[in-house]
């Protein structure tokens, strides 16, 4: 491989995203001369970004590489796979490849950004094959929490990929037909060079479940609450559990409302691939408000906590679906890691007005998307790879999945991050360089660096708070503090601070007393120190002296 990094006769990997967290997924491969990229994923933000809502992986390394990328193929519908597409894929300038129904959704999501024309959209039928550059690539449906979930068979000059995107075994998956053990055996057969696998739910020790044994748990529970109204939130992507929802509906003869944008938007996409089609009538909000309580099941989004959508804001009380003491909400979700404080929030609003509340803890009404040790032991087996590279995880899910495939009998594992490129053949796999990988946010209109100087700022102030200081045309000082603990002791804190300022300087001496950027170096100084004595903090000093 050159200095440049542009791949020789060989076989690499490279993540961009998704490799140290859970999210976020951009994977390149690497082969004479080409690069591919497999998803464009995002992640939400958390209280790490203050005022930031979305995030993505920085695509620099492949940007400035743009010319030799051959495509973007896409294995899933979920956010962290397809979000950041609307951002990123014109600029990249290369087609995207996906099956029908992520197509449809990537469609939609470059419609809703002014990008219809602009960005080529392939469609591959299940069964299709296509080649970009030297790259052969082929579906293989697997399960998962979406419709039409697929790994990638990559095959190369120098080996075959499998790629299993976000997948999971399921005997009973209500949508779609994954493929069995006897075709992925027959690929193992035909020999497959590494497997670059989901790496999420290493650390459980069962198998993540069924969809069918969801439609159990969700009927017997929701004939517990008879004469009661019964709302379910799940994730709007979890095209089989809206269907099983349905069914659910149908069997205890109550009437299907739903309530969120996205679950609308979602139910569409899938009547428009074909999925769906049995799901009952759905009834508007103010018919499910007139319905006796006992004969309405409400779909709801919300599940994660979120402020906007429609479970926060009816158990806020400000939403056409009102519910009562005694009414019922079934989470049938997972809680994702560092949603705990919001959705905590929103059961707590529930509770304190007498709703009940059952979780996937309580009675068998979700299960993960992800694969549980059991699942992976048995892929492990039937492809038989021989080297292991797991991906889609924090540090310590994808260190826990190497350890488990090499305790299984795969020859290699490779432990990598993002930005760490990795040859896979010829040879044994290894870790060649590190290239620069990092976030970016959306703040705003505006992509910026997360680690940029703004956003340094802005959590500076969210701790810290900001002090304002106005020299006058005679330098005479007027204090504004703002995010100060100092409520009852304000007053007293400005007239000091503005004591402090004035001495500092009227001590300078010599040429400083003339010299704009001495006395407002004063000025800040005696400032922050007025502020820490009075506050504890160390607030950000903003000094404005106004001309003369």
């Amino acid at each position: 491989m050159k200095k440049d990094y542009t791949p020789e006769q060989e076989l690499l990997f490279l993540a961009l995203g998704g490799s140290g967290e859970i999210g976020m997924n951009v994977n390149l491969y690497g082969c004479d001369g080409k690069w591919l990229m497999v998803d464009l994923g995002m992640t939400f933000s958390g209280n790490e970004y203050p005022g930031v809502d979305l995030v993505f992986a920085d695509l620099e390394f492949i940007e400035d590489r743009a010319e030799d990328l051959v495509g973007i193929v896409l294995t899933h519908a979920h956010e962290d796979h397809i979000g950041a597409i609307p951002y990123f894929a014109q600029e990249l300038g290369v087609p995207l490849y996906a099956t029908p129904f992520t197509a449809e959704l990537v469609r939609r999501k470059l419609q809703e950004a002014g990008l219809t024309g602009e960005v080529e959209l392939n469609i591959i039928e299940g069964a299709d094959d296509f080649a970009l550059g030297p790259f052969d690539i082929s579906y293989v449906p697997l399960a998962h929490s979406i419709a039409e979930g697929h790994a990638l068979l990559i095959d190369t000059p120098y080996g075959r990929i499998f790629h299993t995107g976000d997948w999971k075994l399921d005997e009973e998956p209500i949508i779609g037909e994954p493929a069995t053990e006897e075709e992925l055996t027959s690929l193992g057969d035909e020999g497959i060079l590494a497997m670059v696998c989901d790496s999420t739910n290493v650390f459980n020790p069962e198998p993540s479940g069924s969809e069918g044994a969801v439609y159990k748990g969700l009927l017997e529970e929701v004939r517990k609450h008879e004469g009661r109204r019964v709302m379910v939130t799940t994730f709007a992507s979890n095209i089989a559990r809206l269907h099983t929802l349905g069914e659910v509906a149908k069997a205890t003869g109550r009437r299907l409302c739903v309530a969120g944008r996205s679950l609308d938007r979602m139910i569409e996409v899938s009547q428009d691939n074909d999925y769906l089609q049995d799901l009952p009538d759905v009834v508007d909000f103010d018919t499910a408000m007139k319905l006796p309580r006992g004969e309405l099941l409400i779909i709801a989004t919300g599940g994660q906590g979120e402020p906007r959508a429609a479970l926060s804001r009816i158990a806020e009380g400000n939403h056409p679906i009102s519910l009562v003491e005694g009414d019922v909400v079934l989470f049938s979700s997972r809680q994702i890691p560092g949603n705990e404080i919001s959705i905590g929030k929103v059961q707590n609003r529930l509770s304190e007005r007498g709703i009940v509340m059952v979780t996937d803890r309580q009675s068998m009404i979700h299960v993960s998307g992800h694969p549980g040790r059991p699942e992976l032991e048995a892929l492990y087996g039937w492809l038989r790879p021989e080297i292991l590279v797991p991906v889609h995880g924090e540090i310590r899910h994808m260190q826990e999945q190497a350890r488990l495939g090499l305790d299984s009998g795969i020859p290699h594992a490779v432990f990598q991050k993002n930005g760490d490129i990795v040859r896979l053949a010829p040879g044994k796999p290894q870790r060649l360089a590190q290239v620069r990988s990092g976030r970016l946010i959306l703040d705003g209109d505006i992509i910026a660096p997360a680690d940029g100087e703004s956003m340094t700022m802005r959590r500076r102030l969210s701790r810290e708070g900001v002090v304002v200081t106005v020299l006058d045309a005679k330098n005479r000082p007027t204090v504004e503090g703002i995010g100060l603990p100092l409520d009852e002791d304000y007053e007293a804190f400005v007239e000091e601070c503005q004591g402090d300022v004035a001495q500092a300087i009227g001590r300078l001496k010599g040429h400083d007393r003339k010299d704009d950027r001495a006395i407002q170096e004063a000025a800040r100084l005696a400032t922050r120190r007025a502020a820490t004595r009075w506050s504890g903090k160390r607030p950000q000093v903003k000094v404005i002296q106004l001309a003369s």
